[in-house]
């Protein structure tokens, strides 16, 4: 079982989590950077007065803080628009899943495989069970497999959210959104409808089970 980390994110468990981390690590060096700079200057023309004059009356500085800002925005913008092309790419996917939010429950369909459907409901019943987490159904998906998700709701807005896989979609009622995942490594996986859909909207666990290929097949024929 994958435990759930302290930090701020929790541990990638898919390609694009990956990048999404090396992304916010990206933005985090640029934000020391200017803030480096900034209290720098700060402390300078609050000792020096004669440095004051020049920053106020420079062409030069004023050229430098408007062309640096400009460029910063550029090295920010670039791997965002990247990173924003690659997870709304969905190109050739291996497997289908349909996942549809009721109230207060999740209903998991496999369109590649004939009646495979079923109900998720939260289960605080199980032993060693983690509090508003579990349920009595996990989604099982086969490991290093590109799947095609498809979320809907029944009722109202609900949020099929992942935080390890990088994954957060909306099911809206009467639309299909999707959204693509690749989980690299076997385990299991907690999330929650991040919805404020009704009173009970932290009763909607979601757990997802990654198996090798092999496994998954067996489980299907069960």
């Amino acid at each position: 079982m994958m435990n759930l980390p302290k930090s701020m994110m929790q541990d990638s468990i898919t390609p694009t989590m990956e990048q999404l981390m090396f992304f916010h690590d990206h933005i985090m060096l640029i934000l020391m950077m200017i803030m480096t700079v900034v209290s720098y200057m700060m402390i300078i023309v609050m000792i020096n007065k004669k440095t004051n004059k020049n920053l106020l009356d420079g062409q030069m500085i004023e050229l430098i803080w408007t062309v640096t800002p400009t460029m910063t925005l550029f090295f920010i913008a670039a791997p965002s628009l990247r990173l924003l092309y690659l997870m709304d790419e969905i190109n050739s996917p291996m497997m289908t899943m349909k996942i549809i939010g009721n109230q207060w429950y999740w209903t998991y369909e496999y369109s590649d495989f004939k009646e495979t459907e079923f109900n998720s409901y939260m289960d605080a019943y199980k032993k060693q069970s983690l509090r508003l987490l579990d349920s009595d159904s996990r989604m099982t998906l086969p490991m290093n497999v590109f799947t095609r998700m498809m979320v809907s709701s029944a009722d109202v807005i609900h949020s099929w959210t992942l935080p390890s896989t990088g994954i957060k979609i909306d099911g809206t009622p009467g639309r299909l959104n999707q959204a693509s995942m690749m989980i690299n490594r076997t385990g299991i996986i907690y999330g929650q409808c991040s919805e404020i859909c009704g009173t009970n909207h932290s009763f909607m666990p979601i757990v997802v089970e990654t198996v090798p290929i092999n496994e998954f097949m067996k489980w299907m024929m069960k």
